[in-house]
């Protein structure tokens, strides 16, 4: 798909056939997490798949955004490998794994799967109920299968703010 239409197309999907994603499909969307950019490559990234039954029945209990979506995908970020600012300490890995987030999720917009990024979630009950260790943080729930029949945007989905309420030049 050309990439306009594609990010044009995309919204954040909450209603999933029951049928979970085939491995070929959750491939090529992990190769575009892996792959995209990360603060001096250093890859930080961590991805948990949860593509079974009892998986998805054990996150339901760590954030009531699952949608009943068949297959999810926890982007995480590992403190201890981060690209690190030298001016104020801040990590680079939150935001590398935003970006790979993003990439996974057009990834999968191009193969015919929704998605819907969710970041209600009990970081801790992650952590507990997936054996995540410490220095992995979760960021980014990605709850994806293939849209049903009635899925739809909502209805603020095309409202945006002018650009220049969030563009300025030179100086804010």
């Amino acid at each position: 798909m050309e990439f306009r239409q594609l990010i044009k197309e995309r919204y954040s999907v909450r209603s999933f056939k029951q049928e979970h994603l085939p491995q070929d499909i959750i491939d090529k969307i992990l190769e575009a997490g892996h792959i995209a950019p990360t603060g001096c490559n250093n890859q930080p990234q961590r991805i948990l798949v949860l593509n079974t039954d009892e998986a998805i029945e054990k996150l339901k209990d760590c954030t009531k955004c699952h949608f009943n979506a068949p297959t999810a995908m926890l982007v995480c970020h590992n403190t201890e490998e981060s690209w690190k600012r030298v001016y104020d300490g801040a990590l680079s890995s939150p935001v590398d794994a935003v970006i790979v987030a993003t990439h996974m999720m057009l990834c999968a917009q191009d193969e015919g799967v929704g998605s819907c990024w969710v970041m209600h979630f009990n970081p801790e009950a992650m952590k507990n109920t997936f054996n995540i260790p410490e220095n992995i943080e979760p960021v980014a729930l990605l709850v994806m299968g293939y849209p049903s029949e009635d899925a739809r945007p909502l209805d603020m989905h095309s409202i945006y703010r002018n650009i220049n309420e969030s563009v300025v030049y030179d100086s804010f």
